[in-house]
């Protein structure tokens, strides 16, 4: 899945992480990793991150925080910034959505929404 906004895409992949899931304890650890490229003409950095993950049975968690895996990195223009990170759910399918703060340098503070992408064991979906 991309999505370009503000002059920012986000790039999503997601996969299954079979070998440390518990499917008999209802524990499906899913890894995603996302690339953050600035199409834009003004530097910017990533001040912090919200999620909201939904699992298959409806239950919702929200997680906010400073930066991404413990940074904020700062993309000049036509620079990219890629990490990896991983959620749990206590269902084989769901889905992931959030958005990111981000402050140019110009000092304009402004939102990249990430739209839903979905978390699944394969050969679960159709």
């Amino acid at each position: 899945m991309t999505e370009k906004n503000n002059s920012i895409l986000v790039d999503v992949e997601s996969r299954y992480l079979a070998q440390e899931s518990q499917p008999e304890k209802s524990r499906y650890l899913f890894a995603y990793t996302i690339t953050i490229k600035n199409e834009g003409d003004n530097p910017a950095r990533l001040l912090s991150r919200y999620w909201k993950i939904t699992g298959g049975d409806g239950h919702e968690q929200e997680v906010e925080g400073d930066g991404v895996i413990g940074l904020h990195p700062h993309l000049a223009p036509e620079q990219s910034f890629t990490y990896t990170s991983a959620a749990m759910l206590a269902t084989p399918v769901g889905m992931m959505q959030g958005r990111y703060l981000m402050l140019a340098d110009d000092g304009q503070r402004f939102d990249v929404t990430i739209p839903p992408f979905t978390l699944a064991v394969p050969q679960t979906l159709h």
